[in-house]
């Protein structure tokens, strides 16, 4: 339930009264007031979807004024036994206050900007040291949460002023982030990616899921009631931060160390979660009646909403068509799991052996013109193997490495097979 606090020109705040009363307003109370002339002030309190309507019929009155408090309000009446029902409300937010507090939203360059270079300075310190608990800190203090929805309500709504205003700062924070990340690698010289740094780059073949589900949760976050969910915007925002922080810090920092195929793979990623969080958001946004037509005020076209998405779609296509027709550099981290499974399948089928650990992953060196995947495989011999050693691990390493050819990963296998032994006693 929310709040309005209307003034009009005295004699008008009947008519107040009753357009409240039509949309089931309660606690109602009409003062009298002195501006800069006689004016009548009435305090309304009407449910989460009504907000919208109320609105557009107050906007018929003369001189009228209105302040919506944004916060939940609980309405209590008489009798007391009724108080439980009472408070029961769970609406979502009107499709106008979702709007307009987007539109609040769009603050103060200095604070924003200064958000992203204080996040780049903690992203940096994390990759840099291996940190791993600093990139969650990173996605606390990033600002990309606030433009990237908002580039989804500006879309569902048709917004093209907006629109534009949301993608400037989306691109505007990320380019502070990057260069943030990039000055601090120059000046403290830096020179070779450390093992996070490796780790966050690596793209998997579900990569898209995450921005989907991002912008899914940042829109329920933005249309619920505020008491009728238990997930806190801090969380979703931080959500939305974590498809956007990490990458951001590695292309400026491999940027700075001249790993370029590194900084195409997080520029890549920043342009997939966009697209990503827009298309679900945006389409969430309008299934909860976020429209130009929801309202009378004419900002929004509809064909602003259907190029911009239109433009997403397009953009979410070719994104992942490059992603799949250039592997393995977009696809590394599901190619490793893949070759992974591939591995131990192979250790079972050659029977020489039982599986200890393998662990699969690319490596960090650059190896020009090839693309490495290193396979450490450790191994204990079958009870009744007569077979060296030496002669385990020679058959294995073949077979696997036969094997992970098949599989037409576009890659260079290295592999190298670890015989253990047991303890005496144990065998």
């Amino acid at each position: 339930m929310r709040q309005l606090i209307i003034q009009v020109p005295r004699g008008n705040g009947k008519a107040v009264i009753d357009i409240a009363k039509s949309h089931n307003g309660t606690n109602l109370a009409r003062l009298e007031g002195n501006a800069e002339e006689p004016i009548d002030v009435v305090i309304v309190h009407v449910s989460n979807r009504e907000v919208g309507k109320v609105l557009e019929e107050l906007q018929d009155l003369p001189k009228v004024h209105i302040t919506l408090i944004p916060t939940g309000a609980i309405a209590l009446q008489p009798p007391a036994s009724e108080a439980a029902q009472q408070v029961v409300d769970v609406e979502e937010r009107s499709p106008i206050e979702i709007f307009l507090s987007g539109l609040q939203s769009v603050g103060s360059w200095q604070g924003f900007l200064g958000y992203a270079a204080l996040a780049g300075f903690v992203v940096w310190i994390g990759l840099y040291t291996n940190t791993t608990y600093l990139l969650v800190a990173a996605m606390l203090i990033a600002p990309f949460a606030g433009p990237a929805m908002n580039t989804a309500i500006a879309t569902a709504w048709g917004d093209r002023k907006l629109l534009g205003r949301s993608i400037l700062r989306y691109f505007a924070a990320l380019s502070v982030t990057i260069a943030t990340t990039w000055l601090l690698s120059l000046i403290l010289r830096q020179e070779i990616p450390t093992s996070l740094m490796l780790d966050s780059s690596q793209i998997s073949a579900v990569a898209v899921i995450l921005p989907l589900v991002a912008g899914a949760a940042g829109a329920l976050t933005l249309v619920q009631s505020d008491r009728s969910s238990l997930v806190s915007g801090a969380a979703t925002g931080m959500l939305v931060a974590a498809s956007l922080a990490p990458p951001a810090g590695i292309v400026g920092m491999a940027s700075a160390i001249g790993r370029w195929d590194m900084a195409i793979s997080g520029l890549f990623l920043l342009f997939l979660q966009l697209c990503g969080i827009n298309f679900s958001a945006a389409l969430l946004f309008r299934v909860f009646g976020l429209s130009p037509q929801a309202t009378r005020y004419q900002r929004g076209k509809k064909r602003v909403f259907t190029i911009a998405l239109t433009i997403t779609v397009i953009a979410l296509a070719l994104l992942l068509t490059w992603q799949f027709s250039h592997s393995p550099n977009l696809q590394r981290s599901s190619l490793a799991q893949r070759a992974n499974a591939q591995v131990q399948k192979t250790v079972e089928q050659v029977g020489l052996a039982k599986l200890v650990e393998s662990n699969v992953r690319f490596t960090r060196s650059n190896i020009e013109g090839q693309d490495t995947l290193l396979s450490v495989v450790y191994v204990q011999r079958q009870p009744q193997v007569t077979a060296s050693n030496e002669e385990i691990s020679s058959r294995l390493t073949q077979s696997i490495q036969a094997q992970l050819l098949k599989q037409d990963l576009n890659v260079t296998p290295l592999v190298d097979v670890k015989v253990l032994e047991p303890p005496a006693s144990k065998q």
